[in-house]
């Protein structure tokens, strides 16, 4: 019998829900996690985006995969979303928080403190309410995981995206936090996400000029990411490969830092 490496890599009888998965890099992290195996909900604010998204993925890796709508700022999706998984799949093993959005505000004299608390709710408090609905169904599960989509601009300035950021620097602590608290029985990481470019930078306010800028950082390894770079990890810090990992925020940015992320 020959040693497979990447057997601990496999998320065989795993059940998991995606938030945010419908395009982009929570498309990436669903299509990875299907692929290695696991039976994967997409929960996402475009429920008919989620429902093609998730039909596309079962197709390719012959894997359950479903799809449905789910506002995070709301208790109510968040409920319904669980309960669809559960009945669907029979419990719930990995949750991948990946919802999180904010818009470039380049003057802060000028951002309306609506924009910090709805940034606060849709980027931090709503990973904490869909961890809790999760729990009941985690601690029943082995290997039991929740992996968050952070941000590199959490943990470096960012004028830019100050509201998006703050929210990110707080998910960061409540997740270290909560890893404590749920120590031995369900496993938390965040992953701090670079500069990947996705549709969803136009919406957030970054110019196609601030775009070509981005295509080529000076980082490490000199090229923005790719929604399989953070799938990768993702995959990793999820599986039984990732089984002795828990409270960390792992970098995945190309190797580089970054004081202003969009210039002016």
């Amino acid at each position: 019998m020959s040693y497979d490496p990447f057997s601990e890599f496999r998320l065989d009888g795993h059940n998991v829900i995606i938030t945010g998965g419908a395009q982009n890099i929570g498309a990436g992290i669903a299509k990875s996690l299907s692929g290695a195996g696991a039976r994967v909900m997409i929960a996402d604010l475009n429920g008919d985006m989620a429902a093609e998204t998730a039909g596309k993925i079962a197709k390719e890796t012959g894997n359950e995969c479903l799809g449905m709508a789910c506002n995070v700022t709301s208790k109510d999706d968040i409920d319904a979303v669980v309960k669809a998984t559960v009945d669907a799949f029979g419990g719930i093993s990995t949750l991948v928080n990946n919802v999180g959005w904010g818009e470039r505000q380049p003057d802060p004299a000028a951002i309306p403190e609506d924009v910090f608390l709805d940034s606060y709710k849709l980027n931090t408090i709503s990973a904490y309410r869909m961890s809790m609905a999760c729990l009941p169904y985690l601690e029943k599960a082995e290997n039991a995981s929740i992996t968050n989509s952070g941000s590199f601009s959490s943990a470096i300035p960012a004028y830019d995206i100050l509201p998006y950021a703050t929210a990110k620097a707080a998910l960061n602590q409540m997740m270290v936090s909560l890893a404590h608290l749920l120590n031995k029985r369900v496993r938390v990481n965040s992953v701090l996400i670079g500069t990947v470019i996705t549709a969803g930078y136009a919406d957030a306010g970054i110019t196609p000029e601030m775009q070509e800028r981005m295509m080529k950082p000076d980082t490490l390894t000199g090229r923005p990411g790719r929604p399989e770079d953070v799938a990768n990890a993702m995959l990793w810090l999820c599986s039984p490969a990732g089984g002795w990992i828990s409270g960390q925020t792992i970098n995945v940015h190309g190797g580089g830092s970054v004081h202003r992320l969009f210039g002016r």
